[in-house]
Formats: C-alpha cells, structure tokens, sequence
C-alpha cells in the first residue's frame, strides 16, 4: 500500500474512532460492537508503528475516551485513567511478557505472576474516598478530566459511602466498572440497544433521582491516588476491596505463565454467554506493585498491564486481481482487490498482502478463494486460500522485477543485522527519479506533522504535479497563482488562501523539515535527535561535505540502518540541490535545546555488560529523567562507562585510554542517591 492510501486509510480511521467516542462517551450510543472498536483501534495505533510519518492529536495512542461533556461539571483526576493496549492472540501474550522480562532484565526463564481480570462491559467510573467517606465520584471522561457523576454514583448500592475499617487508607481513588445485569436489562431493552448503553445513559442522567430508579452495578478493580495503601500487589488489593465492601469480579485469578492464562482465556470464553454481565476480555496485570512502579508507563497505557480481547472476524471472499502500489521510500506493496464483503459490520473491499515473501509463501493467485481476517491488522489480511477451489487454468502470481512507475530494477535489500535479504522488494531508483515515489514525497513533505500546509493536501499534490506545477518540493514554494486562478474549482479568494498558507509555513522547526524530507527509516523522534545533534540545518546540510556520517553512531536512538539512509540521502545530486533551494527559501529555526539542571546535568554514560536486576532501557530512562545523556560508543565525548558483568573489552580499553571514569552498577545508583 502507498504511503499516500495509508495517509488516507489512517486519517479515515482516526476520525471514525472519534465520532465512535463522542457517540459513546457523550451521547450513549454504541454503533459498533466493543471487539469492532478494539479492532480499529488497534489497526489505528498498528499503522503508527509501521509508518512513522503518521501522527494525530486525536488518535487513540494520544487521548482516551472523549472530552466530557458540558452538562456536567469537570473535575481532573489526580491519577489519570489510562487506557490498556490489547492483545489478541497467543504470540501477543509472549511478546508481552518478553518486554517485560527484557525490561527489567530477567531470564527468559523468570516466572510473573498476573491477577486474570474478566473486563467488564460497562462505563469507568473513579471514587474518592477521604478518612473513609466518599468524598466525589468522576467518569473517565478523556482520561485526565471526568465528569463530576457523584450524587448519580452515590444512588448504587454497591458502592460503600462509609467505611469503618481501620486499614482503609487515609485517601484513596477507588476505580471501577459500572454495569447493568442482563437479566436487569431485560426491562429497559425498550429504551436502550445494549446493557453498556443502558448503565451510561442511566448514570449520566442531571436528576440523580432518575439514576436511583435504575439497577446500576458496580465491580471495583484497581485505584488512582492513594494515600496509607497497606497492601504489595494486584491480587492482595482484590482481596481487601472484598473486605472492605466492595464487589470484585468472581473470576479474578491469580496465574503465573502464558500457556495457564491461554487455558483460562478459554475458559472462561466458554462461559461468557452464561454469565449474567458482559464481558469483552480478560485484564492482564503484574502482580507485584514493585514491578508496577519500575516496569512504569509507555505512551498512554502501563507496560505492566494487557487487555487480551475475545474472538476476531473473518470472512471468506474472492480475489479480482492484486495491484502493486508504491510507496515514499520506494517500497512496492501488493494488495489484493476482493469482492466486498461484510466483515464485523466494515465493507472491505481491499486486503493487505504483505509482500513478494507472504504471496510466495501462501501461494496467492489472481481468482483464489480466500479468508480474509480484519481483527488486530493494518487493514484486512489475507488468512489462507482454499486450494480445492482454486480455477484449473490458474496461474502464479509474478511479483515485478522492474517498477511499475519509473522502470528502473526492483530490489530486496540484504539486511546485515538478520543476514537475510529483506522481504519487501524496493524500486532501486534514488531522489525523485521515480514518479511514484515523488509524488508520495511531495504529499509527505506536505501533511500535518512535516510542513502541515492548510488546504494543501494530497489531491491537491497530485492534481499539480499532474499539471506539470509542481515536482519538486522547492516549486511549493514558487508556484504560478495566476495559473492556479484560472484552474476549474479555483477562484480568486481560494488561491489567496493557498498562497496565505504556504507563506505562514515558511518558517519551520528544524526537527519537522528534517522530518519534512521524508528520509527513510528517518521518522519524526529520529528527526528530533539529528536536530539537537546538529542544532542548525546549515550544519546538517554540510553532512555530506563533512563526511562525519559514522560520528552520527554516537547518538543515542541512531544506527547503522538510519546512517546508511543518510548517506544515501546525501549521496544524490537532486537531494542536495533540493537542501540548498529550500535553504534559500525558508527560515528553518535552530534546534532548541532544553536543559534540565538534574543530578547528572551535562554529564554521558554508557553501558557495557550485564547489569544486576536493571535492564538498558531503565538505565537509560534513569539517566535521562535526571537530565543525563547516554551514548552509543567510547569518545573524548563519554564522561563515564558504567560496567557489568562480562563488559565489551575494547571499550573499557578505550576508556582507560581517554582516560574516562569507569564505574560500577553500585558507584552509578550512589550518584542518584539511590543503593542497588
């Protein structure tokens, strides 16, 4: 798929989810079922990571739930209510306790206990209790600010409004699930679609008098702030919520291993349509609060918790034909055109085939039978064929050897970390030597998180470079207006809005022209890092004359992969002669560089060896978050090497050499104040 149909897909998605949110949070109202939500979403943050240019302020790795609504006071949660990312399938639970162990640096073999919590369909809701009274009550709302829900809350029975035992902490956020009973439901099912809508619309009704008269439940299952909390970990905390008035799931465990919490996946999958509440999934959680704490947060969801979702969907279709499209860094992507068919409520019309590899390796032809998978992909997957009706005249699918676009040979990389040749195929032409991969280039160097002109989107870039106005990124910036004026659905005022848009961004952040440029395996966090390296695009434009390339290994984020794309870069003559017309148009502004004044301001590390119960990645994290900065290799740069066990002897001779300091795991936890 090209970048610009994943733009377009992308975009799609993000604002589908949100009209889903608004009419979910706010308007009590499911359109979709809860496994189709979990899909797209899913698929959203999916094609984040496989496409790094794509970025959303609305998109669901960003905010949760929706913004509350006006019709009811607001309140910020102390803690926010954070989202869970979501597993589907065996191997996802394996990857995720593989990050955890490799996180806090434990053998493969190391054994993590979790509680398995059946999640609940139902709406979020946080309590706040002080010296045991129910102080206030708050919906999710975006995760960070709720609604103020209390005198709705204080209707249900199974929230407690006094607690008397002594252990109670002294102020505590209780969080949990609000639902209705199916069997409850059966007497409102005339003036709601399902239970969940049922349980939102009763608790954010204004007369709390109207909520009262609805059989609202409530299961309590983890907490916000806390204050006197006298308990280690998940399933102790279950325990005491028991003891201490609250209602808990009934079919929360204690498990340990990934094959035992697949055994009770099934488990209780086998009993969902017995249980008198709907549930969507089980809760994975670290047990151990001490592992929490360390293990911390990546993005808007805990790396210490995982939502492991019931069922995918499937379907079985045929394929029309399988087109080749191509993409900005000129990889060729195969997707297969199918008859439409419905899939879990979603037309899909279109399925990803990977690449030549996953064509080869399933034998996918022109006419085949399919199943097509939707759940947990980018986009809909192709799963097997059905070789029984396969056409006798049926002929293997040849993946092309030259580009469809601009002729020149197709080529699949040799990868010196797998030492296998990668599995996409690339048309081998540099620059903007390829059509295909200019027009693509040019719609990137335009969208939201690189130049973000307004009224400058993707039809437009192609419509113009159609028309001969625009090839290169520079002609942006140059264009003919009179021309444009008398274009067919243009006029007068909507070519001085364009012209007003591309003038305000001529003046640009370096790290986003950088990401601008649309140099591969250089997205917007790898952009950030060469801008601080560099600081000025003068600097970074001498790269080449300078051929300091293999300096770039020293910065913390950037290899070999990334060295190479800009050697590339830098190696085409049409690349450079781009940097310098750009440069002469626009004002691209230094990097700002923010220096916090921390316990290791100004000060960089690197680790070589094994380190004692502490991985790499919270070693870095410590000694970034104290304003620290670590390194890839030994240089006059390098203030101190931390060894471990079994360290790389050239470095630490390298070290010695420079005379660098070399501390040990114990010297480096003293300069935090902390001990090992």
């Amino acid at each position: 798929m090209s970048d610009q149909l994943i733009q377009k897909e992308y975009n799609k998605k993000v604002k589908l989810i949100n009209y889903y949110n608004k009419k979910y949070y706010n308007d009590n109202i499911s359109e979709i079922t809860d496994a189709e939500y979990d899909s797209l979403k899913k698929e959203i943050i999916d094609l984040e990571k496989k496409n790094k240019f794509l970025r959303s302020k609305d998109s669901p790795s960003k905010i949760i739930g929706y913004k509350p609504s006006k019709n009811f006071k607001k309140a910020k949660h102390k803690v926010p209510m954070l989202s869970l990312s979501n597993a589907f399938s065996e191997e996802d639970l394996l990857n995720f306790e593989k990050k955890i162990l490799n996180f806090l640096s434990q053998n493969v073999n190391s054994s993590i206990s979790y509680t398995a919590e059946p999640k609940i369909d139902g709406i979020s809701a946080s309590l706040t209790y002080l010296n045991g009274k129910l102080k206030s009550g708050l919906s999710r709302g975006d995760g960070k600010e709720g609604e103020d829900i209390t005198s709705n809350l204080a209707t249900i029975k199974d929230i407690p409004k006094n607690i008397l035992s002594k252990d109670f902490p002294e102020e505590i956020d209780i969080r949990g699930e609000v639902f209705i009973k199916n069997s409850d439901f059966e007497i409102l099912k005339e003036k709601f679609a399902n239970p969940r809508n049922a349980a939102s619309g009763s608790l954010r009704q204004k007369n709390s008098e109207d909520t009262k008269k609805i059989p609202l439940k409530f299961i309590a299952y983890t907490f916000g702030f806390q204050k006197g909390l006298k308990v280690n970990n998940q399933y102790d905390y279950l325990k005491k919520l028991n003891e201490w008035g609250f209602k808990t799931n009934p079919l929360n465990k204690l498990i340990t291993g990934v094959d035992n919490l697949i055994k009770n996946y099934n488990e209780v999958e086998k009993k969902r349509t017995k249980l008198n509440f709907d549930i969507d999934g089980i809760v994975y959680k670290v047990n151990d609060f001490n592992l929490q704490k360390r293990l911390g947060y990546v993005a808007n969801a805990p790396r210490w918790a995982i939502a492991h979702k019931f069922s995918s969907n499937k379907a079985v279709s045929e394929i029309i034909d399988i087109d080749i499209q191509i993409g900005r860094t000129g990889a060729l992507t195969p997707v297969a055109k199918i008859k439409p068919i419905n899939i879990g409520g979603v037309l899909v019309s279109n399925a990803t085939l990977h690449n030549e590899d996953e064509i080869n390796r399933k034998d996918i032809r022109v006419r085949d039978t399919v199943t097509v998978e939707r759940a947990g992909d980018v986009i809909p997957h192709i799963l097997s064929v059905d070789i029984k009706k396969r056409p006798k005249n049926s002929k293997k699918f040849i993946f092309p050897q030259i580009c469809p676009s601009c002729g020149s040979k197709t080529i699949k990389e040799f990868n010196s970390i797998t030492k296998k040749k990668d599995a996409v195929r690339r048309c081998s032409s540099e620059g903007y030597d390829c059509d295909k991969i200019s027009i693509e280039k040019l719609k990137h160097f335009v969208s939201k998180e690189a130049f973000n002109i307004d009224g400058f989107g993707k039809k437009i870039v192609e419509s113009f470079w159609k028309l001969n106005l625009i090839k290169f990124p520079q002609d942006i910036f140059k264009l003919d207006f009179k021309k444009i004026e008398k274009l067919d659905g243009w006029g007068q005022l909507s070519v001085e809005n364009l012209k007003y848009s591309i003038n305000e961004k001529k003046t640009i952040s370096f790290e986003r022209f950088i990401y601008a440029l649309g140099i591969r395996h250089i997205g917007l966090e790898n952009a950030k890092l060469l801008s601080k390296y560099f600081e000025t695009f003068l600097k970074f434009k001498d790269l080449s004359k300078n051929d300091k390339f293999n300096d770039l290994m020293n910065i913390d984020g950037i290899g070999e992969t990334q060295v190479n794309s800009l050697k590339n870069f830098f190696s085409n003559k049409m690349n450079l002669i781009v940097l310098d017309e750009l440069g002469k148009i626009l004002t691209i502004n230094n990097a700002v560089i923010k220096r916090k004044k921390g316990l290791l301001n100004n000060k960089t590390f690197l680790v070589t060896g094994k380190l004692n119960g502490i991985s790499r990645a919270e070693i870095k994290f410590l000694i970034e978050e104290n304003s620290g900065t670590t390194v890839s290799s030994v240089s006059k740069k390098l203030n101190y090497l931390i060894v471990g066990d079994k360290p790389t002897k050239r470095k630490v001779l390298n070290a010695k050499e420079l005379n660098i300091k070399i501390i040990d795991q114990v010297q480096f936890l003293k300069m935090l104040n902390k001990t090992s």
